[in-house]
Parts: C-alpha cells; structure tokens; sequence
C-alpha cells in the first residue's frame, strides 16, 4: 500500500476552484482526497470524477444513512465517478450496510467503510440520544457490525485505532479523521478526540484524513511530503496497516 495514498487530504472548501488550487498546488505529492458534504453540495460531483481520471484516490464522504434502495443507488453513483472509497453510517444497521457492500462490488476499486463515531462526539452527545455506551464501546460494536456486513473497513477516531486493530485483525481498513499537526497544535478543531499521524498509524489506522491543518498551510506540499518523510523515518505507516490485496490503494 504506498504510504502517499493512505495520508487523504480533505478538500473541505466552499468551491471546486479552492479545492482545485490546492490539489494543484500539491502536484504529485497529493494522491489522495476527500470530498465531503460541504463541497459535494456545493460543487456538484464533477471534482470527483476530474480526480479520479487523473489517477488520484477519491474517498467520497457521504456517510450514507437512508433506505437499502437509495443507499446502494448511491453508493454505484459513486462507483460510476471513480470514487475508490464511500462512506456508509453503521448505526444504519447490516441491512443498509449490506446494500452498500453489494452495490459496491460492481466496482473493483470501490471501498465500502462504515463510519462508527463521529469524531466530534462524547459520552455525553451519546447519552443525549438514548444511548448508554461510551464512545469506545459503541465503536467497537458498529465495527463488529461493519465488518459482519461486509465492510472494507471502518471510519474512527485516531484513539480507537488500537482497539479497533486488535478488534477486526490485519485486513480491514481504519480510516482515521481528526489528526492534528505539530505546525498547528492550536489549531480550532471539531473533533474531539484527535491525534498525530504518526500516532494514528501506529495505533494501527491504515489511512489518516488531514484537512485544514494541511490545506490552508503557506505551503501545503511541504507539510504533506513532511509528514510522508516523518512517517518513512519513523516506521509508524509500516506497522498494522490493513494491508489487503484488494485494496481501494495502488
């Protein structure tokens, strides 16, 4: 799995030209992206299929949660763009996520990964809606859940990672949002349980989602070829990565 598609950067702009002048900017050194809700709605799909004709791996964040039927038409309408990667919410249920796996499977490349906590969620956001578990808990049972589906992998917070490795084994994969940087330690953040790239592959993530941090930097292709070098040296993207064969990475 090279190491240069498993650091997404995510393209969280109001417009395809923001977003289209920082993958330019990054050149070959971004071969990676997410596209979220925020551009999608505001852009349209057509950034995602530019993308992907340019050989870049496209993970299309739509943490789908609706009817089998409308789920597994999106999840294709994915598939048809050239997304590698679409996001599925597990608290849907294996009915839902099944659907997702199967539309996915009529394309090779195509990834199926079932978001368990959102990043930016605490105990007590959970409670709030009646549900008893911790954090951690809920995570681990929607990855279980996940995976009995079908799932490629699970979406999770950089701390579960662990956990999550230890849960699922060596091939599913663990995409982990919420990681910070040193060049920007203060930097305002909506997740609530973050962590360094570094630390998130060495917990076992097989990809990390870098976003403002990244995007917004003087220089974002020496922060993302940074951090590429600072994983090289430190081995951490060479240890429990879930590593599959078929994976959405070349």
């Amino acid at each position: 799995m090279d190491l240069t598609r498993r650091v997404i950067v995510a393209l969280d702009f109001d417009t395809a030209e923001d977003a289209e002048a920082v993958v330019e900017r990054l050149g070959d050194t971004g071969q990676s992206y997410k596209i979220g809700l925020q551009l999608l709605t505001a852009a349209g799909p057509s950034l995602v299929t530019s993308l992907a004709a340019a050989g870049k791996d496209v993970f299309l964040d739509l943490k789908l949660f609706e009817i089998p039927t409308s789920v597994a038409a999106a999840v294709r309408a994915a598939g048809v763009r050239g997304a590698t990667m679409v996001s599925v919410h597990a608290s849907a249920g294996s009915r839902i996520l099944r659907a997702a796996v199967r539309a996915a499977a009529e394309f090779p490349r195509l990834r199926v990964v079932a978001l368990t906590v959102v990043t930016s969620l605490i105990d007590a956001d959970l409670a709030e809606v009646g549900v008893t578990a911790t954090t951690g808990e809920q995570t681990a049972r929607l990855a279980l859940l996940a995976r009995d589906a079908g799932c490629h992998g699970v979406v999770a917070a950089p701390h579960d990672a662990a956990a999550l490795r230890r849960l699922l084994g060596p091939d599913v994969l663990v995409v982990t949002p919420g990681v910070t940087l040193p060049v920007h330690p203060d930097a305002a953040t909506d997740h609530a349980r973050p962590a360094h790239p570094a630390d998130a592959f060495r917990a076992g993530a097989s990809h990390v989602v870098i976003g403002r941090a990244l995007t917004r930097a003087p220089d974002p292709a020496a922060v993302l070829a940074a951090i590429a070098e600072e994983l090289r040296i430190s081995g951490a993207a060479t240890r429990p990565a879930g590593h599959r064969t078929d994976s959405a990475t070349r």
